[in-house]
C-alpha cells in the first residue's frame, strides 16, 4: 500500500492513503504460470505411435427384465401387475419368467408396503425358497 505525503498544511506526519490496486505483480505471476503450462503441455502428450488391434468382443446382451413381487397392506400379492395368491406364487412366477430363464439364478425383487404384516412377508419369502428362488432383493424408497 502506498502513502502520499500531503503538501498542504496538515500535521508533520499527515499522510493520505492511496486506494489504487497495483496489478503488476498479479500479471507477472499469471504470465509465468502461462509459460510453465505452455512448456509442460506438450510433455504430457504421448508421442509413441502404436497401432492398436481392433476390439472383437461381442456386444453384451441386455439384462433380463427384472421380476417384482409386490405385497399390499391387505396381504394381496402381485407378480409384476398380475394378482396371485400365496399357494400359486411359485407356479405363477415360473410362468412369468418363461422357459428360458433359470429360477435358481434369477433375482426376484420384493416390494412391500411399510404396513404389511411380518407374517405375510415371511410367507412370501418361505414360498420363494420352497420353489427354489434363493436370490431375493428387497426394494426400498430413497429419502432423497
Amino acid at each position: 500500500m502506498a502513502a502520499k505525503l500531503s503538501s498542504g498544511g496538515g500535521g508533520r506526519y499527515s499522510e493520505e492513503q492511496n486506494a489504487e490496486i497495483n496489478v503488476t505483480p498479479f500479471v507477472d505471476v499469471m504470465l509465468v504460470l502461462l509459460i510453465i503450462f505452455m512448456v509442460a503441455a506438450p510433455l504430457a502428450s504421448v508421442t509413441v505411435k502404436v497401432q492398436l488391434p481392433p476390439a472383437v468382443a461381442p456386444p453384451g446382451t441386455n439384462p433380463p427384465k427384472p421380476v417384482y413381487i409386490s405385497i399390499q397392506p391387505n396381504g394381496s400379492i402381485f407378480i409384476q401387475d398380475f394378482r396371485t395368491d400365496l399357494s400359486s406364487l411359485g407356479e405363477d412366477l415360473r410362468k412369468n419368467l418363461g422357459e428360458k430363464r433359470n429360477p435358481e439364478k434369477e433375482r426376484i425383487f420384493i416390494r412391500a408396503d411399510k404396513d404389511v404384516l411380518y407374517g405375510d412377508f415371511m410367507g412370501v419369502m418361505n414360498m420363494l425358497q420352497d420353489n427354489n428362488f434363493y436370490s431375493v432383493a428387497l426394494v426400498g424408497e430413497d429419502d432423497n
